[in-house]
């Protein structure tokens, strides 16, 4: 099978005013409390006579051009809703918040109607790495984004890696007797004794206990955006999909568990009959036809990758316009041959526990490539879980609302 991989104010605005305060034009008119030589008389020819003048009115008896009484609304004096306190005592060094002045005290005086501004994404802490991704992400210019993934973006949802020492899946085989470690996957094994895989399989059948991931709700996010070409899976959990990525959108690199097939005849098997079989009768399905054992349609060592995958990939790595690689080891190919095949001018993001690859290796095949980030690097690496990453990263776009609810959406009972 395929291996499931370890690691996750407008400046232009303004107006400029003299420093002596003086705000006479460039056409020498007069400024305020001042006069223009020769212009005097005339201003002061123009003006009503004495007797013209009148005391004015109040504004609820002021009278519009008809002579009927026109009632005005007076301003909303905002200052007069404030707290007389709030107006006058200063708030201790200790009392005061970051960013309040004065916010709250209005804020009450409106009716609790909140004037305070939104934080903006400088002020989010976030990693540069974080924030270089976010700035391409936000440009709006990336509507072909590929995306490469391993066992690590599936870890939070209970499902274990496979190489991690200690918690890894080969780790800790040792109850089903095999071999090696890798047997459980060798369809020469399975053919032999299909036990372990059936045991395993069981445990780990999708949409039995596994949740999708931030992780996985973030790639369904980006397809809701319109920014995903294809995701490329190395895993078999199915969580791309239950998160809500279209299967038109998903290669799953090493199969899935939806349909079935013989290992002997190769004829199709059903799937449903087939998970009933594994999962309530922990026993592997023969075929009717032949007797052979039959196994979901998972790549077993051995196997060939599925026809889908071949037919795509050259296509999809030719018009990917920027590669997001998460919690992988690329240790497996062909897969992990496809951030050598995008294009030069493709930025490559790396979220993951430790650099693979060639990813940040200077004199590699990636020498020549065109540098994205602020550091001048090649690439853009971040180190550490892909689920933190994920929701670091749609803080910073303001995504977070739309990713939880989604996520939330897909979480089992």
């Amino acid at each position: 099978m395929g291996n499931k991989n370890s690691d996750n104010a407008d400046k232009g605005g303004l107006r400029r005013w003299s420093s002596s305060g003086d705000s006479s034009s460039s056409d020498g008119s007069a400024s305020e409390g001042g006069s223009t030589s020769g212009k005097e008389d005339d201003v002061q020819a123009n003006q009503p006579p004495p007797q013209s003048k009148t005391a004015p009115k109040s504004a609820a008896t002021k009278k519009g051009g008809s002579g009927k009484q026109v009632h005005q609304v007076p301003p909303l004096d905002i200052a007069s809703k404030v707290p007389p306190e709030s107006k006058v005592a200063p708030k201790s060094a200790a009392s005061k918040k970051d960013g309040d002045d004065g916010i709250s005290a209005l804020t009450e005086g409106l009716g609790g109607v909140s004037i305070a501004p939104k934080p903006s994404v400088k002020e989010i802490t976030a990693p540069e790495a974080i924030k270089n991704v976010a700035d391409l992400l936000s440009s709006k210019r990336y509507k072909n984004i590929l995306i490469l993934t391993g066992a690590g973006v599936s870890c939070n949802a209970g499902i274990p890696d496979f190489r991690t020492p200690g918690s890894g899946l080969y780790d800790n085989l040792a109850k089903y007797n095999l071999p090696f470690p890798e047997a459980v996957f060798e369809l020469g094994f399975y053919r032999s004794n299909p036990d372990p895989f059936v045991q395993l399989a069981s445990e780990l059948w999708p949409g039995l206990k596994h949740s999708p991931t931030i992780t996985h709700s973030f790639i369904a996010l980006l397809e809701k955006k319109g920014m995903l070409l294809r995701t490329y899976t190395q895993n078999i959990d199915m969580l791309d999909v239950l998160a809500g990525v279209s299967e038109e959108k998903m290669i799953e690199c090493h199969g899935h568990f939806r349909t079935a097939a013989c290992t002997k005849c190769s004829r199709s098997f059903d799937g449903k009959e087939c998970k009933r079989v594994i999962v309530e009768e922990k026993q592997a399905p023969t075929c009717r036809h032949c007797g052979g054992y039959v196994k979901p349609d998972i790549v077993f060592f051995g196997e060939n990758l599925p026809s889908r995958y071949h037919r795509l990939v050259k296509q999809d790595t030719k018009k990917a316009d920027l590669l997001i690689v998460m919690g992988t080891s690329l240790m497996v190919g062909p897969v992990n041959s496809i951030p050598e095949i995008v294009r030069k001018d493709c930025p490559r993001i790396l979220f993951n526990r430790e650099l693979v690859g060639t990813f940040g290796k200077r004199n590699g095949p990636r020498t020549r490539r065109k540098s994205y980030d602020r550091s001048e690097q090649k690439d853009i690496f971040h180190g550490g879980d892909c689920d933190e990453t994920c929701q670091m990263l749609c803080d910073l776009l303001g995504w977070s609302e739309e990713l939880a609810a989604l996520n939330a959406s897909t979480r089992l009972g």
